[in-house]
Parts: C-alpha cells; structure tokens; sequence
C-alpha cells in the first residue's frame, strides 16, 4: 500500500498515463550516429541532434582518449579554483575565434549556460522579454533572476516592440532574450528585427544558439553569422552537445561582459569543471569545422531531400526552415501510436507532447544528420508512409 504522503506521486503518473503524456524512456546500446542499437534492435536515428555526425566522429574519439592519458578522467574541482586547464583556456580561445566575438566561456551544458548568464545580467527591479516558446533553460534562467519576465508573442519584434515600450520605462534596465532556432518547430527567430528593437531603446541582447551553432551561417558559424550581426547581440549562448557531438555549453560575446559572468555565474562558480575527454574532443570538433563546410552542407541537403519527400506523402511538416522537421498530429496519444509502429519497423523518432509542445500540438520529430545517406532517407520515408497510411494520417 503507498503511504499517504506519497499518494499524490501515484495519483499524476495516472493521470499522465490516461492523458498519454507519460514518458517511457528507451536504452541506447551503441553510439550516437546514423544507425543505432535501441532496446536491443537496429534502428535508422531520426532522433539525436547529432547533427553532423560528430558524436562518433574518429577524430573526436582519439582525442578524448589522448586527453584521458595526459590529463586523467575528471577535473577534481570548480574552474575558479582548481579545475581550469590548459585545454579550457584553448576550446574558449577557439570557440571565440569561431564565433567571431570578443570572448568565450564554457560551462558544463547548455542549459547551464542560460542559468550562468541571465541572472549576472538582470535581477529585482529589472524585465525581461521573451519569447513565447523559449527552451525550458531560458524560462528557468530568467526565474531565476528574480526580474519581472514580460512575454512577447513568438517571433514577433512587433510584438516584442510593443512590450519595451510599455513596460521598460518601469524598471532599471531590460535584456531581449530569444531562441535561435526553436527546437521544436525548427524556426528561426527573426534576429536582425530584434536586434533593431532592442537597439533602439536600449535593451540588452541575447539569443540561445543551441539548435543554430553547427547549422546556420558560414561553416556552421551560428544565428549571428546568418544574420551578419557580429559585435551587435551582447551575448551568445551555445552547446557543445548538438551539432558538436560532445557536451558543455558555451557563454560568447563582449569580453567585459563574459568577465563578468566568470564573477557571477553561480554554475560556473560552484560545479566540477568539464572533464578533460569533453574538452579535447569539443576541441577536435572545432577542427573539423574549421578545416570544411562538407558536412553543414550535407546536413542541409538531406534536409532539403527528406522535408520535400514528407510534404510529398502528404505530411503537415510544419514552419520549420532548418533540419529539425516536426510530423504534426495533434493528439498525443496518436503520436505515440505513430512512434511505436515506427520503431517496430526500424525507424527511431520519438513522440513530443505537452509539456514540451502545447496542447493539441503532438508530433513526431525527426532529426535527420549529415551521417544518413540518401538510402537512410528513403528508407525513412518508407517507413513514416507505411505508418501514416496505417494510422490514417495521410491518404492511401
């Protein structure tokens, strides 16, 4: 018999599973790559944002495994006070040099990375403006902070204009915060436009490039890049765990503001510094991203190839404009119905549904990777047309 006291635990994982939101976890058994080993069968991976194919990359791998020998397995303590290498020194110096910005911190994940960053930047007294469907660590970041958060509608500078104008003339100072590219839609935020609003009433700016670094501008340079707004947005935040392969996020812009997040950032300030393996391998996938553009451009084509081949079968693809590619169904009972068949006939993409997407927005979301040849892809859109039919989601 459950205790009384954790009565109400049993009480929502019920009601999850009547509403088909609860979350049923699968087993990786093999890296991260085109093809994957998942609860014991071979699967095509439209699932990872391995979006490159670095995550089992060779060069990657040796370089972990040279950084283990010279530098051992982990860190041992925070970077302020013992836990800073040689190799933290140099990835921050690459990836600044990457991204065409002054300076570059790296932190332990992305999502820490926006928990670092907004709260140094704005507090009690001031506002923020974000985005309606900003990632969970921008929303949790700038709770945080302790600011008053103003909602502008989703990728809309009207709205966002709208919203400054109201509401900064009451508080000491206000920070524009959007997604790059928006994980789940795959749209990109029209960043050129907001930066012009926020300029124009003095507004700090940051945009999160996780879905963005790897994918837009020059070789994967980012968002910024895409849009030419180098030296422009106060603040740049990435991940080291998508397009890279590896893990760590990464906080980039104005030096005397990245010198001023090492003073502040609690979780810079008080977790272990990334492993040494991490480092080195992030390091070798600056390398590779420096030395050609093949495998951005790769990723794009298949993007291209597989988005065409779902609109043809009669699929609602969506807005998106990058490679993410959500499968709309709206219910999220018939989404995992869709995922299950899926995987029985080879293909991993899991189901999204509230609270990662609103209600009656469901989907599939497949990520396909410069990894998946044009058999992968066609195989794919096989299996999605075969399910599809089966479930009634698109014509015989």
């Amino acid at each position: 018999m459950t205790e009384a006291k954790l009565q109400f635990i049993v009480d929502e994982i019920e009601r999850l599973q009547q509403e088909n939101l609860f979350i049923n976890i699968r087993t990786i058994e093999s890296p991260a790559d085109g093809w994957m080993v998942v609860d014991g069968k071979r699967v095509l991976n439209f699932c990872t944002n391995n979006y490159l194919g670095l995550a089992n990359h060779p060069r990657l791998r040796e370089a972990a495994k040279k950084a283990i020998d010279r530098w051992g397995v982990g860190p041992a303590a925070v970077r302020t006070i013992a836990g800073t290498t040689s190799l933290h020194v140099e990835l921050e110096r690459r990836l600044a040099a990457f991204k065409g910005v002054e300076d570059a911190l790296y932190v332990q994940s992305g999502f820490n990375a926006n928990q670092a960053a907004i709260p140094p930047l704005v507090g009690k007294g001031d506002v923020i403006f974000s985005d309606r469907l900003n990632h969970a660590s921008i929303i949790d970041g700038c709770r945080l902070s302790g600011a008053k958060i103003v909602v502008y509608e989703h990728c809309d500078a009207e709205d966002a204009e709208a919203k400054i104008r109201e509401h900064l003339p009451n508080y000491r100072r206000g920070l524009l915060v959007t997604d790059g590219v928006f994980s789940m839609d795959g749209d990109i935020a029209p960043l050129d436009r907001l930066y012009e609003v926020a300029e124009k009433y003095g507004v700090l700016t940051m945009v999160d490039d996780a879905h963005g670094e790897g994918v837009l501008g020059r070789g994967g340079r980012g968002i910024v890049d895409h849009f030419d707004l180098h030296g422009k947005f106060d603040v740049e935040i990435g991940t080291l765990s998508k397009a890279f392969g590896v893990v760590g996020g990464v906080i980039a812009g104005k030096k005397l503001i990245v010198d001023y997040i090492r003073q502040k950032a609690r979780p810079f300030l008080f977790s272990s510094a990334t492993t040494p393996a991490d480092t080195a391998a992030c390091l070798a996938a600056v390398d590779l991203l420096e030395e050609s553009e093949d495998r951005v451009n790769r990723l794009w084509e298949n993007a291209r190839y597989l988005r065409q081949g779902m609109q043809e079968l009669g699929f609602d693809t969506g807005h998106s404009q990058t490679p993410i590619l959500p499968i709309m169904l709206g219910d999220a009972g018939l989404a995992k119905r869709f995922s299950r068949l899926l995987f029985e006939n080879g293909v991993f993409a899991m189901s999204i549904g509230f609270p990662t997407v609103p209600r009656g927005q469901a989907r599939i979301r497949v990520m396909n990777t410069a990894a998946h040849s044009k058999e992968d892809l066609d195989f794919g859109l096989e299996v999605f047309a075969k399910v599809g039919r089966e479930l009634g989601v698109i014509g015989k």
